[in-house]
């Protein structure tokens, strides 16, 4: 594939499907605690074996019900954010998601005050410190870390360009670059994180393959 090929792919792409995930859970991305921690809780909903609407409707219901800190999640009773997470369809994983979420809260509220900024600063900037670091919370796994890395550089971009093996695959079904540098430099940095998650909807459904060549096709004629 071209160069212009390749742009003209990605450009479609990104204006086609390229809204992040945290977007779609009604996060306001800004570097504060507040979303950070937003964003950490919907990278472990949507690292289980379920839909990613479903994932993002239960965030939602979750923020809805005050659940939006350490402090408040930790506060809640699980009988609450299971029934948050009833709300949003997430039925299957409930009730150990409860308790996770419930453990995990407690343990960022007491090790880093809740701010997920100093446990960014203690791995230095490191993706790989960082994701070993945020697998230290419970229900956080390697594909929640890349989640949360893949999303948090739109406003940390110090990671950039954070291209994990799920967006590459979708690079791929797209007939794009597999090099992350490559692939980054199709698109403007500030739109990294949305082009992230638009390869990771391309990986996950053939729809916005096909969406995405189609339209391209019809450019061309």
């Amino acid at each position: 594939m071209s160069r212009k090929r390749d742009r003209d792919v990605a450009g479609v792409l990104l204006d086609r499907h390229g809204t992040t995930y945290a977007a779609e859970a009604g996060i306001r991305m800004r570097d504060t605690p507040q979303p950070l921690y937003q964003l950490l809780v919907l990278a472990l909903l949507l690292s289980a074996r379920i839909r990613a609407s479903v994932a993002v409707a239960a965030a939602r219901e979750l923020f809805a019900a005050g659940m939006r800190t350490p402090r408040s999640m930790a506060e809640a009773t699980w009988q609450q954010r299971v029934d948050a997470l009833g709300e949003g369809g997430y039925r299957r994983y409930d009730e150990r998601t409860a308790t996770q979420l419930g453990s995990g809260a407690t343990l960022l509220r007491d090790s880093c005050g809740g701010d997920l900024r100093r446990m960014r600063d203690a791995a230095d900037g490191d993706p790989g410190a960082l994701s070993d670091a945020l697998q230290e919370v419970p229900g956080i796994g390697p594909a929640g870390a890349a989640i949360f890395l893949r999303e948090v550089q739109g406003v940390w971009p110090a990671l950039a360009p954070f291209l994990d093996g799920k967006a590459l695959q979708g690079a791929e079904r797209l007939g794009l670059p597999q090099d992350p540098d490559r692939l980054a430099a199709l698109v403007p940095d500030e739109d990294l994180a949305a082009f992230a998650a638009a390869l990771v909807r391309a990986a996950l459904d053939a729809h916005v393959v096909d969406d995405v060549r189609d339209a391209c096709d019809a450019c061309e004629g």
